[in-house]
């Protein structure tokens, strides 16, 4: 089997990390882990035998981006998988969500993925050959009360991933999107700002923001597992890579229940949709 090389963001903590380490054992990969502080990816050292670059990257500096692309070519002469994983979470509600912090969230979890995937087709077309994982979420399928910035970036990222999908469909290149429910990450706690409701109305939503903040580390999922099923599927599952691969019992169901009644909802309207339409002619 060729040597594969791996980009990944976002990799000091959570998915990242356990996709990193993961790969770092494996024979025949290369392993690009980037994160804001290099420092942080020592865990990565015992694995190192010359087949692991650490990079120091800020998704929202386009200048480190273009740096950590032009050392992993390099080093590594390509790309084969990106993986955009760097990501921030918001908890508050609509009406008092922070605007800065939610506009910075944007240019985190949109803003760099875009970045970093433009920077690496052209290499993927070069190519001919790439796969490009990005990180959605349950949350960009499904949206809860107390998370509408965080779902409208990842609901961004579904439609930008499947447009891209479709426009390099024939250039043997691949997107497949990651949409996790709880995992045992740092999402939920470090990773995501929260803005408990000041106003009355709002108060009902107070616990729903304090809970998931403490059940971070808790949760159902387990993301060395999921390190592990994300790896099988480039690795094994190319031709057939999924679009869109919920992981997690609960993101399963809960995605397959809102097609479920969805589907439904746009059979009863069909007809009224389509009323909408200048008659044909007959």
């Amino acid at each position: 089997m060729a040597t594969k090389t791996w980009f990944i963001t976002g990799t000091s903590t959570g998915f990242g990390r356990s996709l990193a380490t993961f790969l770092a054992k494996q024979a025949n990969v290369n392993l690009v882990a980037s994160a804001r502080h290099t420092e942080q990816l020592g865990y990565l050292d015992e694995f190192d035998h010359g087949q692991i670059l650490k990079q120091t990257l800020d998704v929202t500096n386009q200048k480190q981006i273009k740096t950590a692309v032009s050392a992993t070519m390099n080093r590594f002469g390509r790309i084969d998988v990106l993986v955009n994983n760097a990501g921030l979470g918001y908890f508050g509600t609509f009406e008092e969500s922070n605007r800065e912090q939610v506009k910075y969230m944007f240019d985190v979890n949109v803003w760099g993925l875009v970045d970093m995937t433009r920077s690496v087709l052209p290499i993927m077309r070069d190519q001919k050959f790439g796969a490009i994982v990005n990180f959605s979420s349950i949350g960009g399928l499904f949206s809860f009360p107390t998370l509408s910035f965080y779902h409208g970036t990842k609901y961004a990222v579904e439609g930008m991933t499947e447009s891209l999908s479709k426009e390099v469909a024939d250039l043997n290149i691949k997107t497949m999107l990651i949409e996790p429910s709880g995992f045992r990450t740092d999402w939920a706690g470090r990773s995501s700002n929260k803005v408990v409701p000041q106003i009355n109305d709002y108060k009902q939503f107070a616990d729903f923001i304090e809970g998931n903040a403490e059940g971070a580390h808790h949760e159902a999922g387990d993301p060395d597992k999921a390190a592990e099923i994300i790896f099988d599927q480039v690795t094994n599952n190319f031709d057939k890579l999924p679009l869109r691969l919920p992981l997690g019992k609960y993101s399963s169901e809960t995605v397959i229940e809102k097609y479920r009644q969805t589907l439904a909802d746009f059979r009863q309207l069909h007809d009224l949709s389509a009323s909408a339409d200048v008659p044909e002619k007959q």
